[in-house]
């Protein structure tokens, strides 16, 4: 029976790492993106194929529930590592050799032999590298971010030598690197010295179940709008984002335009940043056009984009750009940045437009052209929805396995001629 077929057969454990950030918290939240959801959704899939899927994360809270359930085969593990508090990332750097003690007294403690790791972000790979090492199994990462690119844009808080050098160090250490994009595989190569080879492209997904047209008029109703434009952002409230320059794009549109901007993203750890966008909403005096509206669960996103008329990206950088791809499920049109993974994702003038820059001036005059009905190649809902319907769960999770499997394939191959090599193999 060929290699491939044996391993498609065969029930997979895989331990996923998460370390800092929990797929359960609440979207738009510091340390809560498009990693958590692509961490949740990866593993419910590959849950739904029959395969066990542990994800280990931190404590944040002390109600924090040890064991959850995600989905068929898939649960959510909490370990404690430090106080049982959200604190900086960097901080939980000293915590993590007790994470990976105490992965490993959980694993003892249910005899669980897993089959690969699975970790997300440099925190999680450190942790995936220590314990990779005491299990002999193959060790899979994706950075979804890379310190060395956030540090040659320059915006917002650099980071720190120590997660440059951990990155390096992973990238030549693990069995294979996940790519979202190919200016990350790009990036991984010149920043850090990756051989290409051990990269594979593997974009995120999206909930077609979740994520799909509504009926605009009703969204707009249920959220309390009037009949001006809506221009959506949703994300992180992070410099990174481009958020400032947004709200510059709207008083600019604002001359010529009944709209409203709409920010979906926020919480505890971003109330100073937000105090300080608010702040320049009243100094452009359109501080009554602009809704801050918090983090927000996933199940109420569809509905905000289903509401507006334009979904923004004006990021410096992204390492995907998932709010794209759920924006455009929805049916409704994205105008972002050249960033992360967008070229594959829009269809210039059919589902929206990518700019050059995130220049106010640049952006208005996009969204003004969409808005205008100029843009008469802008397509329905159902086109702009089924231009994405390539990225559903189902897709990634298929394209995953694969690169499980080709991982474990030299090691399973070396296993069955030790076997058949040992004197009592014939018995």
């Amino acid at each position: 029976m060929p290699d491939n077929l044996v391993l498609s057969m065969k029930q997979l454990k895989i331990a996923m790492l998460s370390v800092h950030s929990c797929p359960l918290g609440r979207l738009g939240e510091k340390d809560t993106g498009g990693m958590s959801v692509y961490v949740r959704e990866l593993a419910r899939e590959l849950g739904r194929r029959g395969h066990v899927v542990d994800v280990y994360t931190r404590v944040h809270d002390p109600s924090d529930d040890l064991v959850v359930e995600l989905g068929h085969k898939a649960r959510l593990i909490h370990l404690n590592a430090g106080e049982e508090r959200d604190i900086d990332k960097l901080e939980l750097y000293p915590h993590l050799d007790e994470f990976a003690c105490n992965l490993e007294n959980v694993r003892k403690r249910s005899g669980m032999r897993y089959d690969l790791i699975h970790s997300h972000y440099w925190l999680s790979g450190w942790v995936g590298k220590r314990v990779q090492e005491w299990w002999g199994i193959p060790h899979i990462i994706m950075f979804h971010t890379l310190g060395a690119v956030k540090n040659a844009v320059g915006i917002g808080e650099g980071e720190a030598k120590l997660r440059i050098e951990i990155e390096k160090v992973l990238t030549n250490k693990c069995h294979r690197i996940i790519a979202a994009t190919a200016k990350e595989r790009d990036d991984l190569v010149h920043y850090y010295g990756a051989s290409p080879d051990t990269i594979t492209i593997i974009p995120c997904g999206v909930n077609l179940e979740l994520f799909q047209p509504m009926d605009r008029p009703l969204a707009r109703q249920r959220l309390n709008l009037d009949e001006e434009k809506i221009v959506l952002f949703v994300g992180r409230i992070d410099p990174l984002k481009g958020i400032e320059n947004l709200l510059v794009t709207v008083s600019n549109l604002s001359r010529t335009h009944h709209l409203k901007l709409i920010v979906a993203g926020g919480g505890d750890k971003t109330q100073s940043e937000v105090a300080r966008l608010k702040g320049l909403s009243r100094q452009l005096q359109i501080d009554d056009q602009v809704a801050f509206l918090g983090s927000m669960s996933q199940e109420d996103l569809p509905q905000l984009y289903n509401a507006a008329d334009v979904c923004v990206v004006p990021s410096y950088y992204e390492s995907f750009g998932l709010v794209a791809l759920e924006s455009l499920a929805c049916g409704t049109p994205v105008v972002a940045t050249r960033v992360g993974g967008v070229e594959s994702l829009i269809r210039q003038g059919e589902t929206g437009y990518i700019v050059a820059g995130n220049a106010p001036q640049t952006l208005a005059d996009t969204i003004a052209t969409l808005f205008s009905g100029q843009s008469n190649g802008i397509r329905s809902a159902s086109y702009i929805r089924g231009s994405v319907a390539g990225f559903n769960w189902s897709n990634i999770a298929a394209a995953m396995l694969d690169q499980y499997q080709q991982t474990l394939r030299p090691m399973r191959r070396a296993e069955a001629s030790s076997c058949t090599s040992h004197p009592t193999a014939s018995r």
